[in-house]
């Protein structure tokens, strides 16, 4: 169990070894810095895959989004953005949902999905591309389990590196994949009873090279408010005056004073779930206002993780409830996942854990949990297609009457 902020942030400081491997221009990274976004993928391969296989992973140099394979040399009026569950990792190029609807419906999506993404930096993303010559007439954010709480995080590496600390590749001498990088993010501001939207800190590559100096690292982080929190989620001592006071003005009931030690843990995890769905909902009123004023036909998929699937086909339980509650009282059409997933359990006669393993693999490589293999990517891109073709118009090539020969 966690001690303090201290330990916390002392722990997972970065390394010097992976910094400089990191920004080595001799031996390009799987990723490359970015002071708003965080970062942004390069191509590279990595043995992530099914089976222990190698994934290939290709990235556009002009636009940053994952190679287009099917129907590239047609015009794309689809873009999708969101995190490593819209990127399609721990699969190869041509297997990703995407490019699996794509040859369906016979034309073109881009997928500018980047793994470790909040709904945040999507949006922000988002804003970015559809301001360029790539921009589309069809937008589609994807947002995964864990997204929400990314989107408060200054620096989402603290809790990757602290829930990784045991794994046996993050104490070796050789450098490990890095990311997480001081990025634009959101906070609740109690004074003006807004959302505060800010940037990360880091504005070049030697910025980022200081994070690998542990006091340094503590320094700037000490007094963050969302780095008390997740603290406090790990039985730490930490901070709670502007905590509680994030809580009251969101009308977020918790008790952070607890004397039992579990339950302020559960009561922390609470609020930090509450607090990153409110800003979530306040980011797609955001997208929804934007999307109206540019003409943008959007849509929202929900995609989760084996745990809340789990949690809501045996005790019908979800965390996010207040989001769907949002969407379904909304006008942008969605596709809800975790229905979609259970209603689809239903057709087999087996247990769970083996339904689910047809669908997902474990982690590895650069991943710090499984995704969709292969199968469970083809089965999200069946389960999201009805909605967007139906979105569409025209309709795509293998929808439109005068295509069939007879």
């Amino acid at each position: 169990m966690l001690q303090d902020v201290k330990e916390l942030l002392y722990t997972t400081a970065y390394r010097e070894v992976d910094m400089d491997r990191l920004l080595d221009p001799q031996r390009p990274s799987f990723l490359r810095f970015d002071p708003e976004l965080g970062y942004v993928f390069v191509t590279f391969t990595m043995r992530d895959g099914i089976d222990d296989s190698v994934s290939v992973y290709n990235y556009e140099p002009h636009g940053g989004h994952r190679r287009v394979v099917h129907y590239a040399d047609r015009p794309c009026r689809i873009n999708v953005y969101g995190n490593s569950y819209t990127q399609g990792q721990q699969v190869s190029d041509a297997e990703t949902w995407e490019e699996v609807l794509s040859a369906h419906i016979r034309e073109p999506i881009r997928n500018f999905g980047v793994g470790g993404y909040s709904v945040y930096i999507a949006y922000r993303r988002c804003l970015r591309t559809e301001a360029t010559d790539l921009a589309a007439e069809n937008v589609i954010l994807n947002i995964w389990d864990d997204d929400h709480v990314r989107n408060l995080d200054q620096s989402r590496w603290i809790r990757t590196a602290w829930d990784s600390r045991d794994q046996p590749w993050s104490g070796a001498d050789a450098p490990w994949p890095i990311h997480g990088f001081p990025w634009a993010h959101l906070r609740f501001n109690v004074e003006t009873g807004r959302w505060d939207e800010r940037l990360g800190f880091c504005r070049t590559e030697q910025d980022l090279r200081k994070l690998a100096d542990r006091d340094y690292f503590y320094e700037k982080f000490k007094d963050d408010q969302i780095v008390h929190l997740f603290a406090l989620t790990q039985g730490g001592e930490a901070p709670i005056d502007e905590l509680e006071a994030v809580a009251e003005a969101l009308d977020i009931r918790v008790d952070l004073r607890a004397a039992d030690v579990k339950k302020r843990m559960g009561e922390a995890e609470k609020l930090r779930q509450a607090y990153g769905l409110k800003s979530t909902i306040y980011l797609l009123d955001r997208m929804k206002a934007w999307g109206g004023a540019n003409g943008k036909k959007l849509m929202f998929l929900l995609s989760y993780d084996t745990k809340t699937v789990v949690d809501f086909i045996e005790k019908s339980e979800r965390f996010d409830q207040e989001l769907v509650d949002y969407l379904e009282a909304g006008d942008v059409p969605y596709v809800d996942c975790l229905r979609k997933q259970a209603e689809d359990y239903k057709q087999y006669k087996l247990p769970l854990n083996e339904y689910l393993a047809k669908f997902y693999i474990p982690a590895a490589g650069a991943a710090v949990f499984g995704h969709y293999g292969p199968y469970g990517n083809h089965w999200f891109a069946y389960a999201v297609k009805d909605e967007i073709v139906r979105r569409l118009d025209p309709k795509p090539p293998a929808y439109r009457p005068e295509e069939a020969m007879m």
